[in-house]
């Protein structure tokens, strides 16, 4: 056995950071998916071959907006979009976040679920962040979830580019957060297949609160600048 200086065994190498899985065989189930973040989403994933299926408290309007969308898109209520996808991806409105969480709790078992909900007030200063009791809203999912494996994700794009037919790649970087490496990486992997989209690991979920703040000050950016301000990672 090769020993080093020591005389203990070497170390492994470390793993590289982009051998990411393969992830195109998943089904990905979009709560909130009627609404504009998660229709822009759905749209995006199905655009680069995913099998998709929307959710939304009334079928009739998933199976609509799934219409609407094409490309193989499926549209359920969310109880059966929950228990239909391998990863599910939540985009409500932070109004509704808890409640519907709660009940989706024994759909949602055994799921990794990305929580890409920014809890944000407004008044006439502009947008403002808000500070859930749990810390943020993917602490706020975890805690509700607890037999679900809960990452953050997807928080800094813009609905409006999401949904424009027009546009081939989304240029920005995905902050990714979570507390186990293999779901990580399996969301960075997803966030892979939308072209000029990568996905970044940022922590865990502990720091969620500041990844989601920063979406007050993105939309001040776009206010100013007239823009569909993203996020670029330097130097990685």
């Amino acid at each position: 056995m090769t020993t080093n200086d020591s005389g203990s065994a070497p170390k492994p190498l470390a793993k590289d950071p982009w051998d990411l899985p393969d992830v195109s065989g998943l089904t990905v189930g979009v709560l909130g998916g009627t609404g504009p973040q998660g229709r822009g989403l759905a749209y995006r994933f199905a655009r680069a071959g995913q099998k998709v299926i929307i959710g939304s408290r009334a079928a009739e309007r998933a199976r609509a907006a799934a219409g609407e969308l094409g490309l193989g898109v499926e549209g359920a209520d969310n109880a059966d979009c929950a228990r239909r996808s391998d990863v599910v991806i939540v985009a409500v409105p932070w109004d509704g976040h808890a409640k519907t969480l709660e009940s989706l709790r024994e759909e949602l078992a055994g799921k990794l679920v990305i929580d890409c909900v920014n809890p944000l007030g407004f008044d006439k200063q502009g947008a403002y962040a808000l500070k859930p009791e749990e810390g943020s809203a993917a602490e706020q999912a975890a805690a509700l979830l607890p037999d679900s494996r809960v990452t953050a994700a997807f928080h800094h794009l813009s609905a409006v580019l999401l949904q424009d037919e027009a546009i081939e790649e989304i240029d920005t970087d995905v902050l990714v957060l979570g507390e186990a490496r293999a779901d990580t990486d399996l969301v960075q992997a997803l966030a892979g297949r939308i072209p000029g989209m990568r996905g970044i690991f940022a922590g865990r979920l502990r720091g969620a609160h500041q990844v989601e703040s920063l979406v007050a000050n993105l939309i001040s950016v776009n206010r100013r600048y007239k823009a569909h301000a993203g996020l670029r990672t330097t130097d990685v």
